[in-house]
């Protein structure tokens, strides 16, 4: 008959495993040690508190916690079978991507020597500044 370890057994036995040690752990975590002590001896560990270790350690600890992350993997795979819409915020970082994009390329076709659209007399009378500034005029 096996025996269930708990989950701050398991946590102490990665931590220890690790090269970084309970103090500096600590330090990441901004946690005493006497803290994360008393983590090990806890039968269960909010995910949360795995999860943040995990960061800190720079390993997933999903492996080593199966039955805690197993919920968390349903919903997020339940999330994406429903077919959640990307943000607003995505999108309109693609707004503002294009929109850059397409100002520079009116800026560069301003710098770009075009002879046969401006000649001399065009040129003088109308500087690149102002060029400049009635095409970056908002659309």
């Amino acid at each position: 008959m096996t025996t269930k370890l708990k989950h701050g057994e398991i946590l102490e036995r990665i931590v220890r495993r690790n090269r970084m040690g309970i103090s500096e752990l600590s330090r990441k975590l901004n946690v005493s040690r006497r803290t994360i002590y008393n983590w090990f001896g806890q039968d269960q560990l909010n995910h949360e508190i795995i999860w943040q270790i995990g960061q800190s350690l720079g390993q997933n600890l999903a492996v080593s916690f199966p039955d805690v992350f197993a919920e968390s993997r349903d919903d997020v795979t339940s999330r994406t079978e429903n077919g959640v819409k990307l943000s607003a915020d995505s999108n309109s970082v693609y707004f503002w991507m294009n929109k850059y994009i397409h100002l520079l390329e009116k800026y560069n076709s301003l710098l770009s020597v075009e002879d046969e659209e401006c000649d001399a007399d065009n040129a003088q009378k109308m500087p690149l500044k102002e060029r400049i500034a009635e095409a970056f005029m908002y659309q």
